[in-house]
């Protein structure tokens, strides 16, 4: 079984999410540069596994998520409040030698600032520092991990609801081929019939369990929907969208997460309040 020792290190990553952007049209989602960045690197299904700290997080990702910050700080790299990553003009010029030296370089920089400040060199690099008061979506997956299983059937209900669906039921049947609810989505003057499973669950959801949905799906409705806490594997997004069989959406963790947020359940976003005086203003008085 692999652990923490045999997940690549931030550094390990920077040069791989390049090339992969690169490759990309030079952006990716969150999800899509961890399924990518870890098939090119050719990462397999004990390491995607690993989880570490305090929340259980996925260390593949936490990983990623510490070079992308690398990345940025760089100038190598940007993103979007969408939570899409894009390659900057700087960072497709960049060879690896560049991108390495100047990560480095701000490393150095930021120990030589912190030491002036405090008389010592910092325990944690600015990216860990950063790091270090714990991200929302660890703590929001620990506590979603901690949910009874019918008490986060029925929070998917309730998000469901939230994104438009009506009619929405949890079956919790058991020998139901996974199914564990229904719902009707209606788009302007279309209604599709949804099955939907929804699981916590810490690993990693593979294409026999897409199969196996998809099975029970068979003769009742032509749309699936799986909601997890865990991650897809790269060949369960496959089977999900394979040619020739009813297509089925996956949302993993991250992306649960993502919808929580955006509908305020159980998190909440402050804006802070930036005030700027403008000074050309006073002249006209």
């Amino acid at each position: 079984m692999a652990t923490a020792a045999d997940v690549p290190t931030h550094e390990q990553f920077w040069w791989p999410i390049v090339e992969r952007l690169k490759a990309h049209g030079r952006s990716m989602t969150i999800a899509e540069m961890v399924e990518d960045v870890s098939q090119y690197m050719g990462l397999s299904e004990d390491v995607l596994a690993v989880r570490v700290g305090k929340y259980n997080e996925l260390a593949v990702a936490q990983r990623m998520g510490f070079a992308r910050s690398w990345l940025k700080l760089a100038g190598a790299v940007e993103n979007s409040q969408r939570g899409v990553w894009t390659l900057t003009p700087k960072g497709a010029e960049m060879t690896r030698e560049d991108l390495d030296e100047e990560v480095r370089r701000i490393n150095r920089a930021y120990v030589r600032k912190a030491k002036a400040v405090s008389g010592v060199s910092p325990d944690l690099d600015p990216v860990e520092a950063e790091d270090a008061s714990g991200d929302w979506k660890d703590q929001l997956m620990a506590l979603l991990l901690a949910l009874d299983p019918a008490a986060f059937e029925r929070l998917c209900q309730r998000l469901l609801r939230e994104f438009g669906f009506i009619k929405v039921e949890v079956t919790g049947k058991s020998g139901d081929g996974g199914i564990d609810g229904t719902g009707v989505l209606r788009v302007n003057l279309l209604s599709f019939h949804v099955l939907f499973q929804c699981k916590r669950y810490a690993g990693s959801v593979g294409a026999g369990a897409v199969r196996d949905f998809r099975g029970a799906m068979v003769g009742r409705t032509d749309k699936g929907l799986i909601i997890t806490t865990g991650t897809f594997t790269a060949d369960a997004r496959r089977e999900a969208t394979r040619d020739g069989a009813p297509a089925i959406d996956l949302v993993d963790g991250d992306a649960l997460c993502d919808l929580l947020k955006d509908r305020g359940l159980g998190v909440t976003v402050r804006m802070v309040e930036e005030v700027t005086v403008n000074e050309a203003a006073f002249a006209d008085f």
